[in-house]
């Protein structure tokens, strides 16, 4: 039997603990009592925690009275996480962290263990909308933006709220084979392996910085003129540079090449047209600078996993 526990605190996300909890219940129902999983939550507080939603949970025990180690150990994300204080309690959850199996977060739980310090030197992950922010919060750490979850080492992590499910089926299907996790997601109406990563329903592009630079001048007049064609010559002239100097300028202000940023834009312009309108995808290429369906369904596949058809489909 596995002992699988989820800390909760004040402020925490109640799908983030519900989500994983119900794969693991279920799981249970294919499995022999011997290879069950034993599910307890664990409260920072003894009194009922309080969801960010409203909903008070009572947890099964307090930290005082709660082993140091479990087969599995879990932190939801929510409010709680970024903005909440964890000096309190970050003793128990180093040393828990430290002499469980495994131990991970959902969402941006990920925020309570880089604090701790349990995410340095780890590939980790976290709800997309959170990545910039888990980047500055976490130096030592490896954070990757386009990944449902990431197993490294004894250390999962997840990306936003539902991701909880799929890094519990991996779980599942990695104790007990893909059989029963298969048998769960069919449970939950779910599916085993989602198409492509985060990157499907976060902006590929950043939003440009309010100041005005040759940099952002550039990335403004890209955005405008989506249809137009670039190379970096072109949009060295713009910042009066030379295309040198503006690569590497852009590269050290931008994260990204300048053409990285200008395909980046353009998909996520074809993206917002997908969703909003039922133009033909001819249409949508041109208006979004591909110049035509075959190279933006190429991109589509390199950098979200899906055609444009499939996008449409999920999110239209």
């Amino acid at each position: 039997m596995k002992t699988v526990a989820v800390l909760l605190f004040p402020d925490f996300l109640l799908l983030d603990m519900a989500g994983p909890i119900e794969v693991f219940s279920i799981a249970n129902r294919y499995l022999d009592s011997a290879d069950h999983y034993q599910i307890s939550v664990v409260g920072t507080e003894q009194t009922a925690i309080r969801a960010s939603c409203g909903v008070a949970v009572q947890a099964d025990q307090f930290i005082d009275q709660a082993p140091d180690a479990f087969d599995l150990l879990l932190v939801p994300g929510g409010p709680g996480a970024y903005n909440g204080d964890h000096s309190a309690f970050r003793p128990w959850l180093m040393r828990a962290a430290q002499q469980s199996t495994r131990y991970g977060a959902i969402c941006t739980g990920a925020f309570i263990l880089g604090k701790a310090g349990l995410l340095d030197g780890h590939r980790v992950t976290t709800h997309w909308h959170y990545i910039e922010r888990l980047i500055a919060c976490c130096p030592k750490a490896e954070v990757c933006s386009d990944q449902i979850f990431i197993h490294d080492g004894k250390l999962l992590t997840s990306g936003g709220v539902t991701a909880g499910i799929d890094l519990a089926l991996s779980i599942v299907a990695e104790d007990h084979g893909k059989k029963v996790a298969l048998d769960v997601a069919k449970v939950l109406l779910v599916v085993m392996t989602r198409q492509g990563g985060q990157a499907q329903f976060s902006p590929l592009v950043a939003s440009v910085a309010a100041q005005q630079s040759p940099v952002t001048v550039v990335q403004n007049y890209v955005l405008e003129h989506l249809e137009e064609e670039f190379t970096i010559e072109r949009m060295a002239s713009l910042a009066t540079m030379s295309s040198r100097h503006f690569a590497r300028v852009f590269a050290r202000e931008v994260k990204m090449t300048p053409m990285e940023f200008l395909q980046s834009a353009r998909i996520d312009k074809a993206r917002s047209v997908l969703e909003s309108t039922d133009w033909p995808l001819k249409t949508i290429a041109h208006r979004s600078g591909f110049g035509s369906v075959r190279h933006m369904r190429f991109l589509f596949g390199e950098k979200l996993g899906l055609t444009p058809s499939q996008y449409r489909k999920q999110f239209g």
